[in-house]
């Protein structure tokens, strides 16, 4: 099993930064690649962010393109999401994934495993 803990989130004004962190225990190898969800209330759990962990290779959705970058510190099992102006519309539960299998990362259903979640809420 593997084990994620979300940390970072909170209430920042528009135009803001934030950086959420997602710590991997656990029998975390091997990790193919983690990634980054948010779920606004009312809505679907859309893909954010995501990164091959042995290649670092990064996705975004459009919507962040520019102002998220996804990091990892292997050394650390730990990924990264650096949120810089950030929108009202940015708002939901963000929540880490890993996977250990090769997969389309930008889909929710290549992932095994999840974090709680950590709240970000950006006032305007």
């Amino acid at each position: 099993q593997v084990q994620l803990v979300e940390s970072g989130g909170g209430l920042v004004p528009a135009g803001g930064s934030l950086r959420l962190s997602c710590a991997a225990s656990g029998r975390t190898f091997p990790i193919y690649g983690m990634g980054w969800f948010r779920q606004a209330p009312g809505k679907e759990r859309d893909f954010v962010a995501a990164i091959n962990w042995s290649r670092g290779i990064t996705y975004y959705s459009d919507s962040v393109q520019g102002r998220f970058t996804i990091s990892r510190d292997n050394a650390k099992n730990t990924v990264y999401l650096q949120m810089n102006s950030l929108k009202p519309e940015d708002t939901a539960v963000y929540y880490c994934a890993s996977t250990a299998f090769a997969g389309l990362l930008l889909q929710s259903r290549s992932y095994g495993f999840w974090g709680q979640g950590t709240q970000v809420t950006v006032s305007s």
